[in-house]
């Protein structure tokens, strides 16, 4: 029986716990809860063995993400972050098969040429994901990124964060719709703003769910899904086995009148 597409962003269970125990103590709770994917994250690593944590995510059945806090474009900097091909090969030493990074500051003189030659000695794909900032966080830079993307043709895809549009007032729909086509990788949050003011990402309600059912319209049959919001319980594999469920939900319906 396949797997639904669901991902687990480890950051999810709380970076205390998370260096506490160890990215690789969740390998065997993702599997039993019946997800899909694992995403590793750089900002949480300890002591942990890279191929370690490959092998045994390997023999879980499991696949991988690694997400680093890196930005592909740097400011004032027409060459791609060059901190990428050390990433590249990270992502590859924890067996990933894609590597996230946030777009960072892309302008038209930024050079595809030289990202595509990097990119070309990589195993790994590439994710560029939508951040919280101002400069990689709109509709606008990733409309004219993949523009170029498509022109250069590379093996690029987008990882459609639906919380992180809040942090600059940008409509989750309207990036879907324009956006939609080049996504490879959802990270799933939905949002609130707490007294202080601040954005924090939260559990679904279920008109949370609604709209990540209408998003999910414009992107490929399938994406792969990831929880990127609070997993926090007693019995965690329960609680990660509700949200895997939940959200290998998300497109069933479009599944099955397509099939009707």
């Amino acid at each position: 029986m396949n797997k639904p597409p669901v991902s687990i962003s480890l950051s999810s269970y709380g970076a205390d716990l998370v260096r506490q125990r160890g990215q690789g103590s969740f390998i065997e709770l993702l599997a039993a809860a019946g997800a899909h994917c694992i995403e590793w994250r750089e900002e949480l690593l300890t002591l942990e063995d890279p191929a370690q944590l490959a092998d045994a995510t390997r023999a879980q059945g499991l696949e991988s993400v690694y997400s680093s806090p890196m930005e592909l474009w740097l400011a004032g900097q027409s060459k791609p972050n060059p901190e990428l091909i050390t990433a590249l090969q990270r992502a590859q030493a924890f067996g990933a098969k894609w590597l996230k990074v946030s777009l960072g500051y892309f302008t038209d003189t930024s050079d595809l040429r030289t990202l595509a030659q990097i990119l070309g000695k990589s195993a790994v794909q590439l994710l560029v994901e939508n951040d919280q900032t101002l400069h990689g966080g709109r509709i606008e830079p990733f409309q004219r990124f993949f523009a170029e993307v498509e022109q250069h043709k590379l093996p690029i895809k987008m990882t459609f964060d639906i919380g992180n549009w809040h942090w600059q007032d940008q409509s989750a729909s309207s990036a879907a719709r324009l956006l939609g086509r080049h996504v490879g990788y959802v990270h799933c949050k939905a949002v609130s703003r707490r007294t202080d003011g601040k954005l924090v990402a939260i559990p679904p309600a279920a008109s949370d769910l609604h709209l990540w059912e209408q998003l999910l319209r414009h992107m490929a049959q399938g994406v792969m899904r990831a929880a990127e919001y609070p997993l926090q319980g007693d019995d965690l594999v329960q609680l990660t086995t509700e949200h895997v469920a939940v959200l290998a939900r998300l497109g069933q319906s479009r599944l099955e009148n397509a099939h009707a």
